[in-house]
C-alpha cells in the first residue's frame, strides 16, 4: 500500500502510560533514533513522583516528551503534537495540553468499564464526541502485540509487556526513523534471555508493519537533519554531561575524583554513571546517609582529591553543617544539588528551582560559597569543569544547581577537543612558608586562596577543625578581632571570583530595547524560545542569562540599569529577583511558577508582551 510523504520542520511526541508500561524506555529509544538520524532536539521525561503509584491511577503516569526539528529547538514543546496513550489514566492526564488537531494513539484494549472508572470516566472518551478535536487512532495495541508473539514460548504478561515496543515500531514507521540501533539495543538488552529479545524484537517489527499495511495511517512524516556544527556528537542527559565533566576535570587537574553519596532522587544517575569509571581513578562511595557522604568528600579533599557529593534540597540540609566547616577550613569541595520541588520531601520527581536562597544562605554564620548554574542537559559538561575549577582555584566549596529538568533531559552534545578545556592543574604546599614553620592560611596576594598541603607531607603538619583559625598560623583563636578579619577575609576571597569569571552577556540585537529578560539555570530554554517568537512578531527584547550566581558578574548592575524593565522568570517564588532587588536596587519584576514542571515558551510570551506593552 503506497503512502504519502510529508515534510514537517518539527514535531512534539508525548508517550504517556503506567509506569510499568515502559514509556521512558521508548521514549529514549525513539530519541536515540532521532539523534542518529541527525536533528535537533530536546526531551522531557516525567516521572510519577510516588514509588509505585497504583496502577492505571492519574498519580501513576508516566511521560516522555520529545521534540525534534530541521533546526536549533530549545525545548522538549510547548504541546505535543502526537500523543500516545496506553491506558485511560494517561488520556486523561495529558489530553488537555495537546492542540486542536493532534494525533491522539490509544491503546483500546485499556479502555474498559474498571479502568474508565478509577480515573473518573463516566462514559468511553473513545466512544461520544469529547474527542472530536483530534485526530483519534484506536488501535489495540496490546492484543496486537500478542497476536503477534503467539508462537513465543514466553507467558502472557510478558508478551503484553511488549506493547510498547509495537508501539515505539510504529511511531519509527510514522516519522521514518532509523531502527538498526534500536533493534540492537533489544539484542543486547535481553542478551542473557533470547526468547524475549526475539519476541521485542518481533513486536517492534509488527508495530513497523502494522503502519505500513493499515489504512489507519495514510500519510508518513519525514523531519530532515538539522544544520549543525560539525564534529561528533551523542545524546546526553544533564546528569550524564555532569558525572562526565567531573571526570574531564580530574583528567585535566591530575587529581583523583572522589564522589561519597547518598542515593536520592533526581541525583543519583551521576552516583551510578560515577560508579562505572574507575579505570579513570574515580572513587564512589555510597554512604549510609547525607551527613557521612559529604563527610567522605570533605575528608578526600583534605587528602588532596577532588571531593564531591551529591545531592538535592533535602540532602542539603542535612549536609549544611559540613558545608560550613568546608568554607572554614577553605577546602575545594563540589555539592551538586540537583534540584526538585520542595518543601520537605515534596515532588521527588519534579523540577523546580527551589534552593538558591539555601545555597547562598543555608549555614549559620558568615559562610559565602560560589553558586554555579548551567543552562541545560550538554551544558552540565561545562558547568562542572567551571565549578570544579573555582573550587581548586580559590580553595572553597562550590554550589552546582541543576534541577530535574535538566537532570534528565537530553539534548545532543558535541563533543568537546579535549585540548580546549581548562588546564586545572594544582601546585600543592611542598616547602615551609613562614620562617621555616608551615601556615596554613597564608594566603596567596591574588586569590586569597591558602596553601593546599597533603597530609603526611614532612614539615606541613598542621591544625583543622571547625573552631575559629588564627589568621596565617591556623591556630585555634577566639579573639574578636580576628574572628572579623577571618569572616571578612573568606567573603572578600569570595566576592574576588568575580574578576575571574566572565562578564554577563546581554543578547539585543536592535541595540534599542527597553525590556531585558533575565534568567538562571534551567530556564534558559525556554526563555530562549519565546524571545525568538516575541521578535519574530516584531517587538524588541534583550536576553541575559545568569551561570555565575554567586558572585554575580561585575557588570551585572550595569547591565539591569541599562532596560526600563527587567523580567525574571524563575521556577521558585522570586528567589534571584529577591537578591537582584536587594542588591541593585532594581525593580526587577518577577514571573513565577512552581508546578514541577519547566516554563512552556507561550507563557512567557505573554508576559513579555505584558511587560513590553507596560
Amino acid at each position: 500500500m503506497s503512502k504519502q510523504v510529508r515534510q514537517r520542520d518539527r514535531v512534539i511526541i508525548r508517550f504517556a502510560g503506567d509506569s510499568g508500561d515502559g514509556m521512558q524506555l521508548t521514549g529514549d529509544r525513539f530519541t536515540s533514533e532521532t539523534a542518529e538520524l541527525g536533528n535537533d532536539l530536546s526531551t522531557l521525561p516525567d516521572f510519577p513522583a510516588e514509588i509505585r503509584a497504583p496502577a492505571g491511577t492519574l498519580p501513576g503516569v508516566s511521560a516522555f516528551q520529545l521534540h525534534f526539528a530541521d533546526h536549533d529547538v530549545m525545548t522538549p514543546g510547548d504541546r505535543p503534537d502526537v500523543l500516545v496513550a496506553m491506558n485511560p489514566a494517561a488520556l486523561k492526564a495529558n489530553i488537555a495540553d495537546l492542540p486542536a488537531g493532534a494525533d491522539v494513539i490509544v491503546n483500546t484494549d485499556e479502555f474498559t468499564p474498571r479502568a474508565l472508572a478509577k480515573v473518573g470516566y463516566a462514559a468511553n472518551p473513545l466512544e461520544d464526541d469529547s474527542l472530536s478535536a483530534y485526530q483519534v487512532h484506536s488501535i489495540p495495541l496490546t492484543s496486537l502485540t500478542v497476536k503477534a508473539l503467539e508462537t513465543f514460548e514466553i507467558s502472557r504478561k510478558d508478551a503484553e509487556r511488549a506493547k510498547n515496543m509495537f508501539a515505539l515500531g510504529l511511531l519509527s514507521w510514522l516519522y521514518h526513523r532509523p531502527v538498526e540501533s534500536t533493534l540492537a539495543f533489544l539484542e543486547r538488552k535481553f542478551a542473557n534471555t533470547p526468547e524475549l529479545a526475539r519476541a521485542n524484537v518481533t513486536a517492534f517489527n509488527a508495530g513497523w508493519n502494522f503502519g505500513e499495511t493499515t489504512e489507519a495511517f495514510t500519510v508518513r512524516y519525514e523531519v530532515k537533519p538539522a544544520v549543525m556544527p560539525p564534529g561528533l556528537y551523542r545524546n546526553i542527559t544533564g546528569n550524564i554531561a555532569l558525572a562526565y565533566g567531573l571526570i574531564a576535570a580530574s583528567q585535566r587537574s591530575g587529581l583523583q575524583l572522589f564522589l561519597g553519596s547518598y542515593p536520592i532522587t533526581p541525583a543519583s544517575d551521576i552516583l551510578h554513571e560515577l560508579s562505572k569509571h574507575k579505570r579513570f581513578g574515580v572513587r564512589t562511595f555510597q554512604a549510609e546517609d547525607e551527613i557521612a557522604g559529604v563527610g567522605a568528600a570533605l575528608g578526600a579533599a583534605f587528602g588532596g582529591a577532588i571531593g564531591v557529593t551529591t545531592t538535592s534540597g533535602p540532602g542539603v540540609d542535612l549536609k549544611s553543617e559540613t558545608i560550613g566547616l568546608a568554607v572554614t577550613l577553605e577546602l575545594p569541595l563540589l555539592i551538586c544539588d540537583i534540584q526538585r520541588a520542595g518543601p520537605s520531601t515534596g515532588m521527588p520527581t519534579k523540577a523546580e528551582q527551589s534552593d538558591l536562597l539555601l545555597a547562598m544562605f543555608g549555614r549559620h554564620g558568615e559562610a559565602p560559597v560560589p553558586i554555579v548554574a548551567p543552562m541545560s542537559p550538554s551544558d552540565c559538561f561545562d558547568a562542572a569543569l567551571e565549578a570544579v575549577r573555582i573550587a581548586l582555584k580559590y580553595r572553597t566549596p562550590v554550589f552546582l544547581l541543576s534541577d530535574a529538568y535538566l537532570a534528565n533531559g537530553s539534548e545532543p552534545w558535541l563533543l568537546p577537543d579535549v585540548s580546549t578545556l581548562p588546564d586545572l592543574h594544582v601546585d600543592f604546599a611542598t616547602q615551609p612558608n613562614h620562617d621555616g614553620d608551615f601556615w596554613p592560611y597564608l594566603r596567596d596576594p591574588e586569590t586569597l586562596a591558602r596553601p593546599w598541603a597533603v597530609p603526611g607531607t614532612p614539615g606541613l603538619e598542621h591544625r583543622i577543625g571547625g573552631i575559629e583559625k588564627a589568621d596565617g598560623t591556623g591556630n585555634i583563636s577566639y579573639d574578636p578581632s580576628n574572628h572579623d578579619t577571618m569572616v571578612r577575609l573568606r567573603q572578600a576571597k569570595v566576592d574576588g571570583i568575580a574578576r575571574d569569571i566572565p562578564r554577563l552577556e546581554v543578547d539585543d540585537p536592535s541595540g534599542d530595547a527597553e525590556v531585558l529578560v533575565l534568567g538562571w539555570g534551567s530556564t534558559y530554554g525556554p526563555i530562549g524560545a519565546a524571545v525568538r517568537i516575541v521578535r519574530e512578531s516584531g517587538a524588541k527584547v534583550a536576553q541575559a542569562h545568569l551561570r555565575h550566581l554567586n558572585p554575580l558578574p561585575t557588570n551585572t548592575g550595569e547591565v539591569l540599569r541599562s532596560y526600563r524593565r527587567v523580567l525574571v522568570p524563575e521556577m521558585n517564588l522570586g528567589q534571584l529577583s529577591l537578591l537582584l532587588r536587594a542588591r541593585f536596587l532594581v525593580d526587577a519584576i518577577s514571573y513565577t511558577q512552581v508546578r514541577g514542571m519547566p516554563f512552556k515558551s507561550d507563557e512567557l510570551v505573554d508576559a513579555l508582551r505584558d511587560v513590553i506593552d507596560t
